[in-house]
């Protein structure tokens, strides 16, 4: 598919607005994604390596290190590409649905990192992982130019 005809299906999600509120806290995932891929890269690796499931078919240094790109990279996409939040919402909403075998790992693995060291801890991280989802499609208003989309097809 040539760049043109791709950008022609994404324009229901180019330059949607939303308010200062949303791209506040949009600014502010961003950053959190920011700080977590210099984290996998650096002083948390050993941490993140503990939660990469035992049936990932990749090194799991290897998995933390890419990981870790990605969310640097989408992090940066929130904060410094306003225009395409919607497409950034939707691909951060579809890295935090992918991540989430790692945080099963941990909770029935039963491995202590992050300070999660009972199985209370673990389960209530395993709860977030939807707000963060809901979080990446609100802020950027993805889900809502979509359904607006939906809407006048």
């Amino acid at each position: 598919m040539k760049i043109m005809e791709l950008a022609k299906k994404l324009n229901w999600a180019y330059n949607v607005k939303t308010n200062w509120f949303r791209s506040l806290l949009r600014i502010l995932l961003g950053a959190f994604l920011l700080f977590a891929g210099i984290a996998h890269l650096t002083f948390q690796r050993m941490e993140f390596t503990a939660q990469v499931p035992d049936w990932v078919p990749m090194s799991t240094d290897l998995v933390v290190v890419l990981s870790g790109i990605v969310e640097i990279t989408l992090g940066t996409a929130l904060i410094l590409l306003p225009k395409w939040k919607a497409v950034t919402g939707w691909i951060v909403a579809v890295f935090f649905v992918l991540i989430f075998p790692g945080n099963i790992a941990q909770y029935v693995n039963e491995v202590d990192a992050f300070g999660l060291d009972t199985d209370r801890a673990r389960f209530i991280r395993l709860l977030f992982q939807p707000v963060l989802v809901a979080w990446a499609l609100w802020s950027t208003g993805a889900f809502s130019a979509y359904m607006k989309r939906k809407r006048q097809d």
